[in-house]
């Protein structure tokens, strides 16, 4: 049997993305999605769309929690690597459900790692958090250490991080950790702020903005986070990488800015406290990812956010109904 690249979390918007890209290289990619109602299911289905009509790619419905299910998984393919990008998201959720983030995010992440130990399969890359950083100086570097994290979110993936560091050690899987950096891009997750702001201007309803909107994000467009996954794969033994849009943080408030031109509308804001468990700001220190993957991002913030409201328009009336979730930031 041909070797596999396996996605978790494939009909999410980063994973859908990746997955697509290596279909795209002439992978054989095979998914996976427990496809759960954290955000509006109709916007994954949307993506798993897209992907199943790509030759190269198969899809299960499986939950990462669900040992015995990744076991026959794992008997049924031949993998060769492993992405996963399936978790649970959301900083402000994460204190209302903390339980489900530990199971899907550290469980979850765990039983991956025991199947790739048995198997013997070389490559593990997994999807952490730039909320892993909260507190530290910017920009933001690798070796800083991020053992005080101040949401639920952030804890599950630090837990996600270490077993990948002791499987590592003690069984010598190659693993990369990628630390994404507030991804944005079309069909992008409804709980994210691009997607939140441009509804709610287009449909002329208040934004819902917490804080002032001075808080910054280090933004970086969806497909440039795909390549730098990818290149990932590659051979380190045990490294963490940034990968981010590597500028100076952009505030909400110029996001709001930049959306209101291009809908041609003006923004109603209603300002809500500063949740405790967000970070002000976020920067990303990119110069590891450049070395060692080769990686930078391509796309530009102007670029980007057109992209986005180009889908949001393409896709009206059914994306202009797709559900408002707890905001992530």
């Amino acid at each position: 049997m041909d070797k596999s690249i396996l996605v978790t979390g494939s009909a999410g918007f980063i994973g859908s993305r990746v997955a697509a890209l290596l279909v795209k290289q002439g992978h054989h990619v095979v998914g996976i999605d427990n496809m759960n109602n954290y955000y509006d299911v109709s916007l994954k289905q949307h993506r798993l769309h897209q992907l199943e009509r790509l030759s190269g790619f198969d899809f299960r419905q499986i939950d990462l929690e669900n040992g015995d299910a990744i076991q026959q998984l794992f008997e049924a393919f031949s993998f060769e690597s492993v992405i996963n990008l399936a978790a649970r998201a959301g900083v402000r959720y994460s204190m209302e459900n903390p339980r489900v983030y530990m199971t899907t995010n550290a469980l979850g992440s765990l039983n991956l790692l025991e199947e790739i130990r048995k198997h013997e399969i070389s490559k593990y890359m997994l999807a952490s958090t730039s909320s892993l950083y909260a507190g530290q100086t910017m920009p933001f570097t690798e070796d800083l250490e991020v053992n005080t994290p101040i949401s639920s979110y952030a804890a599950s993936k630090k837990s996600a991080e270490m077993m990948a560091y002791s499987h590592h050690f003690l069984y010598g899987i190659d693993v990369s950790i990628c630390r994404y950096f507030t991804v944005y891009g079309p069909a992008g997750r409804p709980d994210m702020c691009i997607f939140r702001f441009i509804k709610w201007i287009d449909q002329e309803k208040p934004i819902e903005l917490f804080g002032d909107g001075t808080q910054s994000r280090d933004f970086t467009f969806v497909d440039d986070i795909a390549r730098g996954t990818i290149a990932a794969l590659k051979p380190v033994g045990y490294e963490v990488f940034n990968l981010g849009g590597g500028n100076q943080p952009i505030s909400l408030n110029t996001i709001i800015e930049k959306l209101e031109t291009l809908l041609g509308k003006k923004a109603r804001i209603m300002n809500q406290p500063f949740h405790k468990a967000d970070i002000d700001s976020t920067w990303a220190d990119i110069s590891k990812a450049k070395q060692q993957l080769e990686w930078e991002p391509h796309t530009g913030l102007d670029e980007g956010l057109e992209q986005c409201v180009r889908w949001y328009r393409d896709n009206l009336p059914w994306s202009g109904r797709i559900r408002i979730e707890t905001p992530c930031i």
